[in-house]
């Protein structure tokens, strides 16, 4: 049978994000069949996947679980988390059932709870690489049986197939290691008869919960309803509103194709949908389309360690200086080089380190890419960045760059210059291990599940 509609409440774009806690009653008071909430993304960079750490401190995070976790407990519907503390590897999962566990406790809850796993097996990986089934994107690094052996770990992207799966064998909370965002919203409707596009589309408006309202004034939670032809989405603080043309252009973010996102089972195809205001903050979408894939694929992550870094801030507001910058921070740069080649002779090379030096208020942000070349600020930040293999070798560097920067000369000056005012005391800040991200490919799994074990357990 067809459900007549489906509902849906998103608690927050990302739990330990925050939501205001009457959006979410406001949600409940709509009678949602279940509570979903992304936690994480690759948005904080490759450190969180590498560190397996998480984005958001422990509290946040439990703050926002725990509301959630009440809320669909007291309903009696399910909660499907999903990309456990922020990268869904095995130490971000623990960490988020960890908490979860903590607060059932602490509150006396009791509830069947499935966790399924998305941190991969290095030699499945290698497997699966000599069979072919790992294809690169575009665009892609190197990959090889050494790109595998390198990466502190790699997750693939589960579909909504794993979640389906725990709810069938009788789940009430889903929490997931790394998932697709729009998943978590989009295979209960699905499976309860909505069609694809519909589904999928209200998925990628949920999963960033409040993001898709005209003005955010913080992270909160979405509602949205979906039929046979149509969903309806809503904010849930009464200040917010939805417009057709916020809704739209939400459909645009963190997307190459405005119109078309691709998911594990398919891709969502936004070129016919329509949009229209059914009141002052309700929007309603309509005549959107699912593609199913011929192959079904899982996206890869990874991160791999590139050394230690250690930066130094400072600021110049020297006119003289800032006349010149460009050349007075060549010949400076030149100048480290020189005094690292001094220290470490033949034991360093260059290839053995990376010296870098940002400059907001010129080309912080975007750096060569910048169409701005003139410099029009009173003054400008310097961030002296060493990475090294080691972290007494990256601050080494640091301190010698800090020096060196300090102290460059320029024609105005006939005695001791003193060009860089450094922030902090000491003026170098240890930053520890750095990582990037080096793997941007798909699997081809031999069915949706094979990459991703369910840990079922009874919470009392």
């Amino acid at each position: 049978m067809v459900a007549a509609e489906v509902r849906i409440l998103a608690g927050s774009g990302v739990c330990g994000a925050g939501f205001r806690a009457e959006s979410l009653e406001e949600g409940i008071g709509k009678k949602p069949h279940f509570i979903g909430c992304d936690g994480g993304s690759t948005d904080p960079g490759p450190y969180p996947l590498g560190s397996g750490e998480t984005a958001f401190g422990r509290s946040s995070i439990k703050r926002d679980m725990r509301l959630m976790l009440l809320a669909a407990q007291k309903e009696k519907i399910p909660l499907l988390l999903g990309t456990a503390g922020t990268s869904g590897g095995h130490p971000h999962v623990a960490a988020a059932k960890e908490i979860l566990l903590e607060i059932a406790e602490e509150e006396g809850l009791k509830f069947s709870l499935a966790v399924i796993h998305a941190e991969q097996d290095k030699n499945f990986l290698k497997k699966c690489f000599k069979q072919g089934r790992i294809k690169p994107l575009d665009p892609a690094p190197m990959f090889d049986e050494e790109t595998i052996d390198k990466a502190e770990r790699i997750v693939g992207m589960m579909g909504e197939e794993p979640f389906l799966k725990a709810l069938d064998n009788g789940a009430e909370v889903v929490l997931t290691g790394r998932s697709s965002d729009c998943a978590i919203y989009a295979g209960i409707p699905v499976r309860e008869g909505i069609p694809a596009g519909i589904a999928w589309h209200a998925a990628k408006i949920l999963e960033c919960g409040a993001a898709s309202v005209e003005q955010r004034k913080t992270a909160d939670s979405l509602f949205a309803t979906c039929r046979g032809d149509h969903f309806d989405v809503e904010p849930l603080d009464q200040d917010l509103r939805c417009t057709p043309q916020s809704v739209a252009s939400h459909s645009l973010y963190e997307n190459a194709d405005p119109f078309r996102l691709v998911e594990s089972s398919g891709t969502m195809d936004l070129s016919t949908s329509v949009y229209e205001a059914l009141n002052d903050r309700c929007v309603r979408v309509s005549k959107s389309r699912f593609e199913p894939a011929t192959k079904y694929t899982v996206k890869l992550e990874g991160a791999e360690k590139v050394g230690y870094q250690t930066i130094v801030i400072g600021g110049v507001r020297d006119p003289y200086i800032l006349r010149q910058l460009d050349s007075w921070l060549e010949t400076g740069e030149a100048n480290i080089h020189m005094r690292i080649a001094d220290i470490y002779g033949d034991t360093i090379t260059r290839n053995d380190y990376a010296l870098n030096i940002r400059i907001y208020g010129k080309n912080g942000v975007m750096g060569p890419l910048e169409p701005q070349k003139e410099l029009t600020s009173h003054e400008v930040c310097l961030i002296l960045e060493a990475t090294a293999s080691t972290q007494e070798i990256a601050t080494s560097i640091a301190t010698i760059a800090r020096h060196k920067i300090l102290h460059e000369p320029i024609p105005e000056w006939s005695g001791l210059i003193t060009g860089l005012a450094c922030t902090y005391s000491p003026a170098h800040i240890e930053r520890g291990a750095v990582y990037r991200f080096n793997v941007n490919h798909v699997l081809e799994p031999m069915d949706p599940y094979e990459m991703f074990p369910i840990e079922y357990m009874n919470v009392n």
